[in-house]
């Protein structure tokens, strides 16, 4: 039997780049091996979520999600809860598009996002996080600083882009107030007022690789980074170290790994709102855990930087020990 896929596309991310292409990607994936199909997400509330759900659980072999970061995000939620998950690829579309950075697939040519597949040896087992009920792929983020993500329409960042950010972030300075938490994390706790919280699984922050700029894919830990107390000169420094990568030995920044990490407010009238993948995902208190390659997704591989792939996946030291047992046993016979 031939195998399926199903592509969920935001047809208003960034500037509808998707109506003149889909002809032409779903003609990729066809060369690719694959019986194509797509579907145009609506304004429903979740609808690219339920799509994704419905395909997986029907058996669909492959889910690429086009759109921006929101709609990448409810297809893995679609997904990631299953037993049997379809290997996943994505066609950025959006205006910031993190992950495809991070996975280093073409951000400004979906056909050319699309025939990443072509190449069968690009494909990693990348972890994700579940936080609460939920899931993400890129970062979960909680703190007055991360509300900007808010607060910038989808129409003035497609307009802007990142300037879109900077200026909503400027804004919002005067009137940062940071909560006080408790944070523990693999062992450890920190206890005290923070202005920001992330929980990195990729390098790719809001278009900047170097605020986590050892985060690996699949290493199966987070990268965690606490932004504490702080004037509003000290963010304005930080944020200036942080673009140069120069903020990981701030006294003011705490940098660390870790698999499970839970944040708890200690003010009942201190609200906390964690921030997934760019969308809003609930408030604190709220777990977070660390899922070790638990998705197979499409990426291009030999241009992503070696620090950012461990060494060898299980399953495929697995592979490679089998292949090694059965070249031993051709030669002994």
């Amino acid at each position: 039997m031939r195998k399926r896929a199903r592509i969920i596309y935001n047809p208003v991310a960034g500037r509808e780049v998707m109506h003149n292409d889909l002809a032409d990607i779903l003609a990729v994936y066809e060369q690719a091996g694959y019986e194509t199909s797509a579907f145009a997400t609506t304004p429903a509330p979740n609808s690219a979520r339920d799509e994704a759900n419905r395909c997986a659980k029907e058996g669909f072999d492959l889910i690429v999600a086009a759109g921006g970061d929101g709609t990448v995000n409810q297809v893995i939620n679609g997904i990631a809860g299953l037993k049997k998950r379809p290997r996943f690829a994505l066609i950025p579309a959006g205006t910031t598009n993190d992950y495809a950075r991070a996975l280093r697939i073409p951000r400004e040519d979906p056909v050319a996002a699309a025939k990443v597949i072509l190449k069968p040896e690009n494909h990693l087992l990348v972890d994700i996080g579940k936080a609460g009920k939920h899931y993400f792929i890129n970062i979960a983020a909680g703190g007055t600083l991360t509300e900007l993500t808010y607060d910038v329409s989808s129409q003035i960042k497609s307009l802007f882009g990142y300037l879109a950010y900077f200026a909503k972030g400027a804004e919002m300075l005067p009137r940062v107030k940071p909560v006080e938490m408790d944070i523990q994390y693999d062992g450890h706790e920190f206890r005290g007022k923070a202005s920001t919280i992330f929980l990195a699984l990729t390098n790719s922050v809001g278009g900047f690789e170097q605020i986590v700029p050892d985060a690996a894919l699949d290493d199966g830990m987070f990268s965690l980074l606490i932004v504490k107390d702080s004037s509003m000169v000290g963010l304005m420094q930080l944020m200036a170290k942080a673009l140069k990568g120069n903020h990981l030995n701030d006294p003011r920044v705490i940098y660390a790994k870790a698999k499970d990490v839970k944040v708890t407010p200690l003010s009942k009238t201190d609200r906390l709102m964690i921030n997934l993948d760019g969308e809003y995902g609930g408030d604190a208190p709220m777990e977070f855990h660390a899922l070790h390659q638990h998705l197979d997704i499409v990426a291009n591989v030999a241009a992503i930087p070696d620090k950012a792939i461990s060494d060898i996946s299980p399953d495929l030291q697995k592979a490679e020990d089998d292949f090694v047992r059965g070249v031993g046993q051709i030669k002994d016979e």
